[in-house]
């Protein structure tokens, strides 16, 4: 099993301060590693010259025969090994080494056979060095420090600013065509742009347009929709003076089909404008179920598993219900059911199920499948009225796999305190 890291590391503030830490921490030990190697190579390097200044002068004074300085002997004890066989050898060297548990700067010679050697306390240089090395340390330290303050800081306000981007972007992918970033800096045309500024910029000018083009498309729906009205009720009329026949009956038929659509059409315009006003009352959803189904005179089975009482718009609550048995009886195959279990809805039927399509991207209008069979506005007006009320609205395939589509309608289910009056009761005279 592959174990993926958190999701709040994929944020671009997180990279970022992986990113600034990793390069400050990599500048720092390089430019600490630079001091350390300088400045330990001249304090190594002083010292140095100073023990072979001194070996210089303990040597002349052996020749001499002068008594040796404190510090210089012939063959002392703890002088290094190695310098040891180097001044046996007839060759010149130093070395720092331990001595009695503290540094020491050693710098040996021959003279006559033996190792003359010098040795010089060097407790202070390999302070100063330490010193440095925590200087560095901290220094360092209080500049990643202060980076990623910086960096967060500088990071932070681009991703704040994306993130406004793209909580307007999602609004309007909901609906609201009135989101707007408003970026100030794409209000002045005298201020450089940066990319993000760019980007909202973008989307302000986009979702302008859109909405530009949706309000026309919405408003040649409705004027369409009210003129075809008028000439329409003069037609039924007209068709209702004909004489009996089958022709008269087409032409009946085919007039009330025009006359649905063009009212589908008017409340499509309606839901558009977003504009709809919702009357709630509180009322039980068995009976209210049972009683679309009757008026739809389909034979559509009702289930009540579990009854309850539900605060919805009962005729928009009816419309959507109508739509959603019509829409089975139609496009589905018998048996179709309708199950109340609580505030959840189901109509189910037992056809070839729900187009791909529409599972995955929701009703589409006036989409049509192969062999004239679509959707039409039905479930595009049940979708728009069931968001109206505040229901949930999922077009689904039967978990059981029994084959045929799957809606399901969740509403907000009514909740009565003890002390409350029972909403669905008359008041007393």
């Amino acid at each position: 099993m592959r174990l993926r890291p958190p999701a709040w590391t994929a944020s671009l503030t997180w990279k970022s301060a992986v990113f600034i830490t990793v390069m400050c921490c990599a500048l720092a030990a390089l430019l600490g590693v630079l001091v350390h190697v300088s400045v330990a190579g001249r304090t190594v390097a002083d010292s140095r010259e100073r023990a072979l200044t001194r070996l210089t002068a303990a040597a002349r004074a052996y020749e001499a025969g002068d008594p040796l300085p404190r510090s210089a002997g012939i063959d002392p004890a703890g002088l290094p090994a190695p310098l040891r066989a180097l001044a046996l050898r007839g060759e010149r060297g130093t070395m720092v080494a331990e001595h009695e548990g503290r540094p020491a700067m050693w710098a040996a010679g021959p003279a006559d056979g033996r190792a003359l050697a010098v040795r010089t306390d060097w407790s202070a240089s390999a302070q100063t060095i330490s010193g440095l090395d925590r200087s560095i340390v901290g220094s360092s330290v209080l500049a990643i420090g202060a980076t990623l303050l910086v960096g967060a800081f500088a990071v932070t306000r681009v991703t704040r600013r994306l993130h406004l981007t793209a909580q307007v972007a999602r609004r309007i992918s909901a609906g609201d065509l009135d989101a707007r970033v408003d970026d100030p800096r794409t209000k002045d045309s005298s201020r450089p742009l940066d990319e993000v500024a760019t980007v909202s910029g973008a989307l302000d000018t986009m979702a302008s347009s859109l909405q530009r083009k949706l309000q026309s498309e919405q408003r040649f729906t409705a004027d369409v929709a009210h003129e075809l009205r008028t000439p329409l009720t003069g037609l039924s009329a007209a068709a209702e003076l004909l004489p009996e026949g089958r022709p008269s009956e087409l032409v009946r038929d085919r007039v009330k089909a025009m006359r649905a659509l063009t009212e589908d059409l008017l409340e499509i315009s309606r839901l558009d404008a977003r504009n709809e006003t919702v009357d709630l009352a509180v009322h039980d959803l068995g009976p209210l179920a049972s009683r679309v189904v009757r008026a739809s005179g389909t034979a559509t089975e009702v289930r009540i598993v579990r009854d309850a009482a539900v605060e919805t718009d009962r005729r928009r609550l009816e419309r959507v219900l109508g739509n959603l048995v019509a829409n089975a009886h139609k496009h589905g195959a018998p048996p179709v059911v309708l199950t109340v279990e609580g505030p959840v809805v189901t109509v189910r039927d037992h056809g070839d199920g729900f187009p791909r399509y529409l599972l995955e991207s929701g009703p589409q209008r006036f989409r049509t499948e192969s062999g004239g069979k679509g959707h039409g506005l039905g479930l595009t007006i049940a979708m728009g009225q069931a968001e109206v009320i505040g229901a949930e609205l999922v077009l689904a395939d039967p978990e059981d796999g029994g084959g045929g589509a799957l809606a399901r309608l969740t509403l907000p289910e009514y909740v009565r305190f003890a002390d409350d009056p029972d909403p669905r009761e008359e008041p007393a005279p």
